[in-house]
């Protein structure tokens, strides 16, 4: 067994047993080791950045990490703004990058780069392997740092000459670290902080944002009062009819102000304090109120959900607050954003997956669906936009057997467009609208905020994509998925419904009215 071998039954041994990849010259010897280990699901990608996108979907699904395998640094360079989303989601990832052999570096050939730089920006873990026998060893300890806690990309080079070398065989996998306990002093303080009857905001975030912790978090906001809410962008937040309801921080900065008005205490949980997603002129970059106390009852990575059930269980909370199911009827006449949430809330299913790159054409989405049957919706967790298709992708192969609702932006769609593509090979259950508006009309809002003064034709040229116009439909069918053009709200409620009937992927190309919000 030669080290790609080792490395690839490494991986399966060790829980690891999907791959999206994107490889060169310098993995072949890994593509072909594939052979020899059949249960590893190897899943091509047209682009590394669908690759590294699709593992993150992949691991928010799953909770455990599925590998890459991307060729030299620019490969790793195309990947980066995935794996920056990933980074910011917590997702345990294992990022395989293949280097030239080691003694080939010092002919400075044309693909040679600083990948440890490239990786670093990204990774919580980096090793590169020096002998064959080492590439085993350090594929078991990439996956167990991947787990963290919190979760995190762990990067691992692999010379080509170690690939092909022959290694002594594939390593055991290793114990992943349980999450850290929070101690019952740290507890006894929070309660002491809900108990004192002042103003407090509870905000939570990562794994609290599921079934088991939401109930935990809304049971404890019943008994206290605290105003409960989620970090602005969870990597996958449970919601839906049956479930505690949550608000999320809002993306602009004044609405959080608003949101935190009067707040004397702050509560922590698996979440980290608010902050400006930009900076403005004259605007405060942090946004915790002035006078308010910062208190941590878990830091990221920590056991949260055991510290809320004993901080529940300390301060007499029982019952969470349940969502009614409120499903709206299906709207009539042209498209626009509140007809198009209307469209996708009448419509939905049982257990869906949303991907939710909607942008500015999605600002009624979470309000029509709120009340609609269990769903998960994984959101930009990094802010990179070309998140939403690949992850949408990378969810579908995870949670085989549930479908997924891609809600795609037009001008980020085409940052990922290729993700079509690999649905459509592995006939994954995927459902993508796009939400056409022909400009980057979330650039045309910020352009206003940053107070750059009133554009003039150049600058708003810049944010205009209509000139030409996207076809969407050919675009789609030419990378193997069937379209569909929807430009009234009963032709996008017909179109999603058809595609939730019919096996594999199905593009809708929603067609809005140019401005922001639609």
């Amino acid at each position: 067994m030669n080290g790609a071998g080792a490395l690839i039954k490494t991986l399966v041994d060790s829980g690891v047993t999907t791959c999206f990849m994107n490889p060169g010259t310098s993995e072949m010897h890994f593509v072909a080791a594939l052979d020899e280990v059949p249960e590893m699901h190897s899943i091509l990608a047209l682009f590394e950045g669908v690759a590294t996108g699709a593992a993150d979907g992949y691991a928010r699904m799953t909770g455990k990490p599925a590998a890459t395998l991307l060729h030299l640094g620019p490969g790793l360079g195309n990947g980066i703004a995935n794996l920056h989303n990933a980074r910011r989601a917590h997702s345990p990832l294992v990022n395989i990058v293949g280097d030239h052999a080691t003694y080939h570096h010092q002919y400075d050939a044309p693909l040679e780069s600083d990948v440890k730089s490239l990786a670093m920006n990204v990774s919580g873990w980096f090793q590169s392997s020096t002998t064959p026998d080492e590439v085993a060893l350090h594929a078991a300890q990439a996956v167990r740092a991947s787990y963290g806690p919190p979760g995190q990309v762990a990067t691992l080079l692999l010379p080509a000459d170690l690939a092909w070398s022959q290694a002594s065989g594939s390593a055991k996998p290793l114990e992943v670290p349980p999450r850290p306990k929070v101690s019952a002093e740290k507890i006894k303080e929070i309660a002491q902080v809900l108990e004192s009857g002042e103003p407090t905001a509870l905000i939570v975030g990562g794994n609290v944002l599921r079934l088991q912790g939401l109930e935990l978090a809304s049971a404890v906001s019943k008994k206290s009062g605290a105003k409960l809410l989620a970090e602005t962008f969870p990597a996958r937040l449970e919601r839906g009819s049956g479930i505690p309801p949550v608000e999320r921080l809002g993306y602009l900065a004044e609405f959080v102000v608003a949101q935190l008005s009067g707040i004397k205490h702050i509560i922590l949980v698996d979440a980290k304090a608010p902050v400006s997603f930009f900076a403005y002129p004259n605007q405060p970059s942090d946004l915790v109120p002035e006078g308010a106390t910062l208190h941590t009852l878990s830091e990221l990575g920590h056991d949260a959900i055991g510290a809320l059930s004993e901080l529940g269980d300390m301060i007499g909370a029982s019952e969470p607050i349940l969502l009614n199911r409120e499903i709206p009827g299906k709207p009539t006449g042209s498209l626009n954003a509140e007809k198009l949430a209307a469209a996708i809330a009448s419509t939905m299913i049982e257990d869906l997956i949303i991907s939710d790159e909607s942008n500015t054409g999605g600002i009624f989405i979470a309000g029509a669906t709120a009340g609609g049957p269990p769903h998960d919706v994984l959101t930009l967790t990094g802010g990179a936009i070309g998140q939403g298709m690949p992850v949408a992708t990378g969810a579908a192969v995870g949670a085989k057997g549930r479908r997924v609702l891609s809600l795609q932006a037009d001008g980020s769609a085409l940052y990922t467009f290729q993700s079509l593509w690999t649905q459509a090979r592995e006939g994954l259950d995927v459902t993508t609208v796009i939400l056409d508006n022909r400009r980057y009309a979330i650039l045309e809002m910020e352009l206003s905020r940053v107070g750059a003064g009133s554009p003039g034709p150049i600058a708003l040229g810049m944010l205009d994509i209509s000139n030409p116009d996207m076809n969407f439909l050919e675009l789609a069918k030419g990378l193997g998925v069937p379209a569909t053009r929807a430009e009234t709200a009963e032709e996008l409620s017909d179109a999603i419904s058809k595609s939730y009937a019919t096996e594999g992927p199905h593009l809708i190309h929603a067609v809005l009215p140019e401005g922001i919000g639609y």
